[in-house]
Formats: structure tokens, C-alpha cells, sequence
């Protein structure tokens, strides 16, 4: 496609320039390469558009009815890239993000309207659930990911780090004690996340790379991090989990962060992705840099 439309580029420059060489020099090629491209798009016509001298082009019949149309087809792909060229400097129309449900819920809607007065034009549709999207295939622009990124066809920028805790409500602890140890969680009820497999129901993980196992019981399991917490503030039983989800809780002294003898999983950072095959739109990238500005500011209290 792409020699049959230089091809009909140099057919109708040569004609309107009047020579080869002419057309060759308005396209950066010289008057050879532009005769090899005409000679290309005659054969691939089965035609001759125009008869050759040293002197001059003269447009055959053939040549006179395709110039036309050559010139229309021209003129609509130059129209058809500069609206792509000035649609991707527009801020404006639908963008897509995928958020996990909670910190969707808890940050990114409130940012969304926060966005929304900086760029009235775009209409954001949120997508909230745990699971890794398909960008491509399900047509998101940009996701939010928490956590270590191993898919190599995303392109992220980081936005905060990830830290964890173990909380538990004063009540709680006034009734069974503040544990001090990982042996100590065994005589704790501990609320166990569905959805992981280190902060889980039937161990959590200890250790930068989590490879210390601790065995926990729990009568309260759920795959939402924010009704754990909860249950938690309910006196419930100690929540191992993202501490973005516990902040607000631990500043109102509704829960108590805990140390014990361990360092707490390294989970790696919050990501804002987008997918390599696709370039980013001007909402997109508004989106982007609006995500990188805010989310260390919020961050800086969990």
C-alpha cells in the first residue's frame, strides 16, 4: 500500500510540477527513483497514465480519469491525518481506566473529578475490578496495577510505593493482646484475603520476598481489602494488607499498626500502564502525568 500510494504521489506531482525531476525533488527522491515508482503503479494498472519524452508528460485517457481520482484520494488521507494529528493534541473524549476495585473506590474516582475540572472535554469511564484487564483486547486506555509488573507488553510508570500492615482495632487487642512475634499469630484470628496468595487464608507472608510462611486461621475471609478492613474496625481479628486501605482508619485511631519480629512483604509499587502496541492519546497522556502528580502527594499518608 504504502509504494502504491508513492507511486500515485509521484504520478500526480510529475503532472502538476511538470516533469519527473520536478515531483522527485518535492519528495527528497531523485528523478530515477521517481520514474522506477510511475513505471511500478503503471504495471501494477496494467495502463499507461501518461507518454514519456525528454520534453514532456502527456496524460493518456487513462492518465486524465485516474488523475482526478488520484488527487481526491490524496487530498482526503493529508485531511484524515491532520484530524488525527490535532485529535491526539485535543484533550478530549472517552478515556478508559481500570483501577483494583478498592483503590479505585478510595482514590481514583475522587481523582477522576479533580481531573475532570482540569479537562471538561473528557469523559473518564472507570472499569473497578481486582483482575488484570486485557488492554488490548478489551480496549482500555491505561490501567492502574498494584503490585510487582511481570507483563512485558505494558509500558508503566511507577506512582508510590506499596507498603503493607497488620492492624488490628483497640478493642481487639485490649481483649487478646498485642502480639509481638510471628509464633504470636497463631493465637490471633486473622482476616484472610481470597484474592492473594502471601496475605491470604492459610498463611501470610514474611520477608521481603515473602518466603517465610506463617500458618493463620480466621473465621472471616472476603476478596474485597477494604470489607477486611472494616471487619477489623469492627474488632474482628487482625488485616494484613495495603496500607492505602488502612491509613484513614489508624489516623482516626480506629486501628493500631503492629510490629512484629519481620520485615513485611515487599509488593513492589502502585503503576499507572499502558500497553506498548498502542500509542497514548492526549487524554491518556493528561491522564498520565495528572496520575504521577497526584498519587505521591496522597501517598504520603499511607
Amino acid at each position: 500500500m504504502a509504494d502504491r500510494l508513492t507511486g500515485m504521489e509521484v504520478f500526480v506531482r510529475a503532472i502538476r510540477l511538470g516533469g519527473l525531476s520536478a515531483a522527485g525533488r518535492a519528495m527528497g527522491m531523485s528523478p530515477t527513483m521517481a520514474a522506477r515508482h510511475l513505471d511500478a503503479l503503471e504495471a501494477r494498472l496494467g495502463t499507461t497514465l501518461v507518454n514519456r519524452t525528454t520534453r514532456r508528460l502527456a496524460l493518456t485517457d487513462a492518465g486524465l480519469a485516474y488523475l482526478d481520482r488520484a488527487e481526491r484520494i490524496l487530498a482526503e488521507i493529508a485531511e484524515a491525518d491532520a484530524d488525527a494529528s490535532a485529535q491526539s493534541r485535543t484533550v478530549e473524549g472517552l478515556l478508559r481506566v481500570s483501577a483494583p476495585a478498592t483503590f479505585g473506590v478510595m482514590h481514583v474516582a475522587r481523582l477522576a473529578a479533580e481531573f475532570h475540572r482540569l479537562h471538561p472535554g473528557v469523559t473518564v469511564e472507570l472499569g473497578l475490578d481486582d483482575r488484570h484487564v486485557d488492554l488490548l483486547e478489551e480496549r482500555w486506555d491505561l490501567a492502574i496495577r498494584i503490585g510487582r509488573l511481570s507483563d512485558s507488553s505494558l509500558i508503566a510508570r511507577r506512582l508510590a510505593p506499596m507498603r503493607l500492615a497488620i492492624c488490628a482495632s483497640p478493642a481487639y487487642l485490649a481483649e487478646r493482646g498485642m502480639p509481638a512475634t510471628l509464633a504470636d499469630l497463631g493465637d490471633h484470628d486473622c482476616l484472610g484475603y481470597t484474592l492473594a496468595t502471601l496475605t491470604g487464608t492459610a498463611f501470610w507472608g514474611f520477608g521481603r520476598d515473602g518466603a517465610h510462611h506463617v500458618p493463620v486461621r480466621g473465621w472471616l475471609h472476603a476478596n474485597n481489602g477494604e470489607a477486611l478492613v472494616r471487619a477489623a474496625v469492627a474488632g474482628q481479628g487482625l488485616v494484613y494488607g495495603p496500607r492505602f486501605i488502612a491509613a484513614g482508619a489508624i489516623r482516626r485511631g480506629e486501628l493500631v499498626e503492629i510490629a512484629l519480629d519481620a520485615d513485611y512483604i515487599d509488593l513492589g509499587a502502585i503503576h499507572s500502564v499502558t500497553h506498548a502496541r498502542r500509542r497514548p492519546s492526549a487524554r491518556a497522556r493528561a491522564w498520565l502525568d495528572f496520575m504521577a502528580d497526584r498519587i505521591p502527594q496522597l501517598a504520603e499518608d499511607w
